[in-house]
Parts: structure tokens; sequence; C-alpha cells
């Protein structure tokens, strides 16, 4: 581990989720308009935080970098230990990122406990960012379960009619899926001796059928966080009913923390199990890319569909991470990454339309285009970008997990390809009843076009999107070191 004299991760965690707390202590709707401005100061400070570790990350490094480390539980030899590699470093930028974002677009939208609204955010911002960073155990789990709280009340407070039965089916999926974690955990850390340090974890041997609990009981938390199928089904009630800022925090960050999971703690620490439940998790991860897919095709609202979209694209992600070669893992990482931006984007595209029409309903649009002609080029472009178009963010990951799939095995590789042709049918039949057409009814006539506000967070999502499906180079080199290491260490058998 490469020892910093910097606390660059502890600033990334903690910046947020300072200014989050002040905001809910002194904010009121009273001051909502110094509360936006404290929000986008405090989100832009935090993202602005994060950005020397791009320019100090070391590409060659085998290491954990940025590591801190101060003992904070001593009778349990608990530790506040971070440290970030190459799996991790572009997680932790795109969080912050994604938070400025949100606090941008619930601008004019909130009106009400403006300041509970954008401290939630603040909060949830770091507490995702220290699940990226934790290198101790328990501290990853407190992370882990903590961000749970601020998007429950998200959900359950400024959500839709429903929001109290998805809010509620959110927390109960998500906490009972993490309950077998914890014993997961603690088994561990007797095991090892009394250490929650997770690398020490990476090191422990374990016969095989000790490696299959562990990591089945690691899978019942990130699958339901991921989501896999069938553990599902919490996702697209969660969506509907979240307001906008919600849905893109839980598709673009929140659905990464089950897959991160699975780099830092399943692969490494259960080699042996990964290999042997291989074929498993690809069956389901393929079901996730085709059947899902399937439904998607069938959804009437536009939120449901990219709810639905988002677990197909998920389930590329673990398929790249069980294919255990190179150019899977890194395109399941980039997957992730691309994710973000897209899925982000779609739901921000949706909030846009619903914020002027009150309805989600694909059926109660069309001609967008004849009114809103800004608008319908950013949503036509994102939407080419969740179905994986070239020059596109979507199609790097999507593009080089078949290719690691066809090099595993050359029918998952072909049964994945499906995807992109599914994800063409549901995004192109989306666009063509909502965008084109001629003006279905008086309430598209009179249609206003994207704002100032508007128009600028599509337009960044936007840039980040081309550049990021042009120049991948940045995200592929940084992930390089870390992946081949990972997969040199999961190719070594722990079994005692």
């Amino acid at each position: 581990m490469m020892q910093s004299t910097s606390s660059l991760l502890s600033l990334a965690i903690w910046c947020p989720v300072i200014f989050g707390v002040l905001i809910l202590a002194f904010g009121s709707d009273a001051n909502a308009r110094l509360v936006r401005i404290v929000s986008l100061l405090g989100s832009i400070a935090s993202f602005l935080v994060t950005l020397p570790l791009i320019q100090r990350f070391d590409n060659a490094a085998h290491e954990m970098q940025f590591v801190e480390k101060t003992m904070w539980i001593d009778r349990f030899n608990v530790n506040y230990h971070l440290g970030i590699d190459g799996l991790s470093l572009w997680l932790v930028i795109l969080t912050a990122f994604m938070t400025v974002l949100v606090v941008i677009a619930g601008w004019e939208v909130i009106e009400k406990k403006v300041a509970q609204y954008m401290g939630a955010f603040l909060i949830m911002s770091g507490l995702m960012i220290g699940v990226f960073c934790a290198l101790d155990g328990l501290l990853f789990y407190v992370f882990f379960e903590a961000n749970l709280i601020p998007m429950f009340i998200i959900i359950g407070v400024w959500g839709g009619a429903n929001r109290v039965y998805a809010a509620f089916k959110f927390f109960l999926y998500t906490l009972v899926g993490s309950l077998l974690t914890l014993v997961a955990i603690i088994y561990l850390y007797f095991k090892s001796g009394g250490s929650f340090d997770i690398l020490t974890w990476h090191q422990l041997p374990l016969s095989l059928n000790v490696q299959i609990m562990v990591f089945l009981a690691f899978l019942m938390a990130f699958a339901v966080k991921v989501p896999m199928w069938p553990v599902h089904t919490w996702l697209p009630d969660a969506h509907v009913e979240a307001p906008t800022g919600g849905s893109v925090v839980l598709a673009a960050i929140m659905l990464k923390l089950g897959a991160y999971g699975f780099l830092r703690f399943s692969l490494p620490i259960a080699p042996d199990a990964s290999h042997y439940l291989s074929g498993f998790m690809i069956t389901l991860s393929l079901i996730a890319v085709i059947y899902i897919g399937l439904v998607a095709l069938v959804q009437d609202d536009m939120k449901k569909l990219v709810a639905y979209s988002s677990i197909a694209h998920m389930g590329f992600v673990t398929l790249g991470f069980f294919a255990f070669n190179d150019m899977a893992m890194q395109g399941g990482i980039v997957q992730m990454i691309s994710h973000g931006f897209v899925s982000g984007a779609m739901f921000l595209c949706i909030g846009v339309l619903y914020d002027r029409m009150h309805t989600r309903q694909i059926a109660d649009y069309g001609g967008v285009v004849n009114k809103m002609p800004k608008f319908a080029a950013l949503f036509v472009l994102f939407s080419m970008a969740n179905c994986g178009l070239p020059a596109t963010s979507g199609f790097v990951g999507e593009f080089m997990v078949i290719l690691g799939a066809v090099k595993f095995n050359f029918w998952i590789g072909l049964l994945a390809a499906t995807a992109l042709i599914f994800g063409a049918a549901y995004s192109l039949w989306m666009v063509k009843r909502v965008v084109f057409g001629a003006v279905a009814n008086d309430n598209v006539a009179q249609l206003q076009d994207l704002n100032k506000r508007e128009f600028f967070m599509l337009s960044v999502l936007a840039v980040a999107v081309i550049a990021m499906g042009l120049y991948p180079a940045p995200f592929t080199d940084a992930m390089q070191t870390s992946v081949t290491d990972l997969l040199k260490h999961v190719a070594i058998s722990k079994a005692i």
C-alpha cells in the first residue's frame, strides 16, 4: 500500500456530508434560495476535491493509493481505513460529478422542504464515495447501509402517489440482503484473527465450501443492489415513484455499489467459489440481459422502460466480471461508468418532460421534436447511447464485454450480443412514439423547449457520453493494472 500524507479521500467523503448537515441544520423554506446556492456550492466543492485524485493517480501502481488509516474502535480493531485503486477511482469521480447535476436538476422543481432534499443528496453522495474508498470491512458495511437512509427518505417524502410502498420495498429488499453480508464480515473477522482489513481477507485461505458460503452471503447484498434477476423487482417501483434526482442517483451510482462489491469482496476473497459458481452468475446475467430487455419492450411508462433497461445493462457488468478475462472485466467497469452518464441523462430527460406535462406515459406524447428541438436532439443522443451506438460511451463497455464473453465462450458472447438488438428496439420504439411524428395533442402543442439550466445539465452529460465514446483511454488506462492484478489473484486457488 502507498501510504498517503494527503487526506483527499476524507475530503471527498466528508465535504458533501458536512455541507449536507449544515443545510439541514440551518436551511428552511423561508431561505430556500440561499439553500439552493449553498447546496450548489457544496456539490461543486465536493466535486473539485476529487479532481486531484485523477491528476495524482499512478496508473502503473499495483498498490492501493491515497491510503489513510486511523484507529476507529480500538477494542475490536476497527480502523478508519481508506484507499482507492483503478477499480474505484472513476466511481468516486462519477459520484461527485452526478451530485452536482442532481442539485441543478432540483433547482426549480423542488419547492417544499428544499433544505431536506438537498441535504439528503449531499449526505448520500459522501456515504456512497465512502463505500468506494473503504478498506475496512466494518467501515464498508456502515457506509453501504447508511446510504439507504437518505434514499429511503427521498423516495418516501418527494416521490409519487405510491411512494411509501416503493420506499419500504426498496429498504426491506436491500436491508434483508445485507444482513447475511454482515454475518460473512463477522465470520471473516474471526477467521483472520480479529482483523476487519479487506486486503488481509483477500489473502485468507478458506476451504471451497466455506468460500461458497461466504460468496453466497455477499451475493445476497450485492445481487439486490445491482439488481440481478430475480431480486430486481424493487427497482422499477423505486424508479417510478422517486423524484427525478432520486432516479438519477439510484441508476447512476447506487446500482454500482453492488457491482463494486463483487470486485472488492466476492472475487478476491472467494476466488475458488467465484470460478465454481461462474456458470450460475453468467446465467443470471444473461437472463437479466435478454429477459429484462424483452420486459422493457412492453412498458408504457418511460421511467419503467429506462428502469428495466438499467437492469439489462447491469447484467452486462456482472457478465463481464465472471468471464475472467481482461477485456470482459474492464468492459464491465467501463459499462458501470458509462451507464452512470447515460441512465442519469435518460432520467433527467424524462424529468424535463414530466415537469411540463406531469405524465410519464408514452401514449400521452408524440411530436415533441416540433416544440422542443433542442431537447429532442439530446434525448435522441442519450437513447442512442442507451442502445450502444458506436462513438457513444454506451458502445465501449458493451462491446468490450461482448468481445470478452466471446473469448470465454462463443455462445455466451452471441447471447449477450442479442441485448444490443433489444436495446435498440425499446430505445427506438420510445423515441419514435415520444419525439417524432405530428404534434399528438394540445398538451404537447404547449410545450416549451429547454431552459438554460436544463440545457446546461443535459449538455454536460452529452459531452461526457461522446468524449468517453470517442476516447475511453483515461478510463481503461487507470483500471488496467488493477484488473490484471485482480485476475491474477482470482486465478490462484486459496482452498485448503
